[in-house]
């Protein structure tokens, strides 16, 4: 019996219309009842997914959610910290001149807020900041706080430059950073201990859950991690191809509601 279900949020959870539909709503709402735990598992970060939470009642007691690719784990009920890796100042100016001799521009967050140091900010930022409802703000790099906490740093760009610049990236960061593109346009970069798929193996030891009992559903190369860690991992209809081949389960399309399918047979079934 499967007793943990890990649900990324774009491509999956929601159809491209952002929407949770109601199929997926009262598929989620029966595990529950089931006594499944029931986790978020995004890149967004964690004021991103609060309307979520609150939508699918994700916020009882004992109930936590996985935001950052991983690098924060949160109690939704109380607020309490389970896990939290961050990147440093330090890190930052590495990777801000890293963009710049790539010619990409760059992002980055604290826990409440969405920050660039690029004068012209790139429509994707501004896109980023849209879609989680987080406050963003130019902040040029010499006038950022030295013990500032950092989730994630984020290389942007239109599609094929993206690619071009993820390619062009000095092989001694592949060691010292973790790398996952989550979009076409959106390349996140965060502590080489973090990914989905670490994060969700530690909340499973926290509630004495075992892999063969965690189920992982989602559509990117961020959610890879994750699918190859659970007991069952689940590709939607539209995943990449690493996905889909890694997992155990096809189910249908974010626009097709998928997770309500998965979770119909694979947990309710």
């Amino acid at each position: 019996m499967y007793k943990l279900v890990a649900i990324d949020i774009d491509g999956t959870l929601m159809n491209d219309r952002k929407e949770i539909t109601k199929e997926v709503n009262d598929a989620i709402q029966a595990a529950k009842a089931k006594g499944v735990k029931v986790v978020i598992c995004t890149g967004r970060p964690i004021v991103g997914v609060q309307s979520i939470i609150e939508e699918l009642k994700l916020n009882d007691e004992d109930e936590y959610v996985i935001t950052f690719n991983g690098a924060l784990v949160q109690n939704t009920y109380n607020q309490d910290v389970e896990s939290q890796i961050t990147l440093n100042y330090e890190n930052l100016k590495e990777l801000y001149d890293l963009s710049l001799r790539l010619n990409s521009p760059l992002h980055f967050f604290d826990t409440e807020n969405l920050f660039t140091p690029n004068r012209e900010i790139s429509k994707y930022t501004i896109h980023e900041a849209h879609i989680n409802q987080i406050p963003l703000h130019y902040l040029p790099m010499d006038e950022v706080a030295k013990d500032m906490v950092i989730p994630k740093v984020m290389f942007i760009d239109e599609p094929e430059r993206l690619d071009t610049i993820i390619g062009n990236i000095p092989e001694e960061f592949w060691d010292k950073y973790t790398f996952v593109k989550s979009t076409p346009f959106f390349l996140e970069i965060l502590d080489p201990s973090v990914s989905k798929g670490n994060a969700v193996k530690l909340l499973a030891e926290k509630l004495g859950i075992t892999r063969e009992e965690v189920i992982c559903i989602g559509d990117g190369e961020n959610d890879l991690s994750m699918i190859e860690y659970a007991g069952c991992g689940v590709a939607m209809a539209n995943a990449v191809s690493v996905v889909k081949e890694a997992a155990q389960f096809h189910t249908l399309s974010n626009n097709e509601n998928g997770v309500a399918y998965a979770i119909e047979k694979l947990v309710l079934g």
